[in-house]
């Protein structure tokens, strides 16, 4: 794992600090498709966090699938999302390391091998 790429409806910005380094999907150009989001994550390492449930479902068909954290968290301010992912950040990461799905909830964490 070399770190995470972090989807289109995500901001480019964080203000935070992971251990590892995020990588916004804009360096693949203007709205990316999914396979070549897929594709880019795979080639580098990255751990895909999104927003999209389409990353947790294509999961199943990929025998060697890049990791996925998505956040299920709906629509929230920038000051409210950053200050969110600061607190629960430290964990995804560690969840992360053995598995391939990790569902980050308002309220919970959950994640599947």
């Amino acid at each position: 794992m070399n770190g995470f790429l972090f989807d289109e409806n995500l901001p480019i910005k964080i203000l935070f600090t992971p251990s590892l380094p995020i990588v916004h999907v804009s360096v693949l150009g203007d709205s990316p498709s999914d396979t070549q989001i897929w594709q880019y994550a795979k080639a580098n390492g990255l751990v895909i966090v999104t927003k999209d449930v389409d990353f947790s479902d294509r999961l199943m068909l990929d025998l060697e699938p890049p990791k996925v954290v998505h956040l299920r968290i709906g629509n929230m301010r920038k000051r409210e999302f950053h200050s969110f992912l600061a607190k629960v950040w430290e964990q995804v990461e560690d969840f992360v390391i053995d598995r391939k799905l990790v569902n980050v909830y308002l309220d919970r964490i959950e994640f599947f091998k």
